[in-house]
């Protein structure tokens, strides 16, 4: 990974993600069976090729802001449902501050992956220790800011952000779910992973091709 990424650096890592998140369906519908409605599998499938087909007929071109907000706008309306809502709403946070920039420095990809974070946790009024995505999100945002701005390379910056967006997943699981249906169900969603955790965690696995193993 260079210290600086092109658009269409970015759209494979879209397309590896969205390709990720389509093997995850029924492993994320069992994992949503447990302590929700059983659905996020589906739900994650139909944005992910809603996202595919954007990035079919939409190149990245010279304006990556624009360009991620659409992206963001393509998941929403394949998969209109309350992740849909947090993913365009990550998506265009994080497109908001590279508005018409045609390749991302280390520190705009740290400053974007924070906007995400915050509008995540502003559109979904959910904070970490929820037993959300904000688990997995929160944790990687900060190791990965904390890295770019200590002047780590771009690619170890990368697994530090990786190492606590998984160390933030596991570390919720304990956790009683305290949002939507989750919260309905209490102590049952206590030691279950989240699902969101677990797509996030999964899709930056992709994007990094990192070892899934992990």
């Amino acid at each position: 990974m260079s210290e600086t990424v092109s658009g269409a650096e970015v759209e494979a890592a879209l397309r590896r993600a969205a390709g990720r998140l389509l093997e995850l369906r029924d492993h994320l519908n069992r994992l949503d069976a447990e302590v929700g409605d059983g659905d996020s599998g589906l739900t994650a499938e139909k944005g992910a090729l809603g996202l595919i087909a954007y990035l079919d007929a939409t190149p990245p071109g010279d304006d990556l802001g624009r360009w991620l907000a659409g992206a963001g706008m393509a998941y929403n309306r394949a998969a209109p449902s309350t992740m849909g809502a947090l993913m365009a709403t990550a998506f265009m946070r994080a497109g908001k501050g590279v508005m018409g920039q045609s390749t991302l420095s280390a520190a705009d990809l740290a400053a974007m992956l924070l906007a995400a974070d915050q509008g995540i946790q502003e559109r979904g009024k959910v904070k970490p220790g929820d037993k959300t995505i904000v688990d997995a999100v929160h944790p990687a945002a900060l190791a990965f800011d904390a890295a770019v701005q200590a002047g780590r390379p771009l690619t170890e910056a990368a697994q530090e952000m990786l190492a606590a967006a998984r160390a933030g997943r596991d570390a919720a699981a304990p956790l009683r779910g305290q949002v939507g249906r989750a919260n309905w169900v209490g102590e049952r969603t206590e030691g279950k992973l989240d699902p969101g955790t677990v797509l996030f965690v999964s899709a930056l696995e992709a994007v990094l091709q990192a070892d899934a193993s992990g």
